[in-house]
């Protein structure tokens, strides 16, 4: 198992675009992929799971990525926050 925290970077934090790129980004991979914020455990793979977290700026929350590709799909995701979203 791949576990990381991961820090909300983008001003308007994980609303319906970004929550959109992570479970894109999730399905592509065969291991399952979880994030976890204030003891809410949430599929990756789904965006209205991602969208109720309610994940705001500078929020952190944990990945935990467990499966034969886990370690690329943890790289991956870590690689989309580090990136805004793609939104700065």
């Amino acid at each position: 198992m791949v576990e990381k925290i991961l820090t909300v970077k983008n001003r308007a934090g994980i609303h319906a675009r970004p929550a959109s790129l992570i479970a894109q980004l999730a399905n592509k991979f065969n291991s399952e992929i979880t994030l976890e914020k204030d003891s809410i455990v949430v599929n990756a793979k789904s965006i209205m799971g991602v969208i109720t977290m309610a994940a705001g700026y500078n929020t952190t929350m944990t990945l935990k990525v467990e499966g034969d590709d886990e370690k690329d799909a943890a790289l991956a995701i870590e690689k989309l926050f580090d990136s805004k979203f793609e939104e700065e």
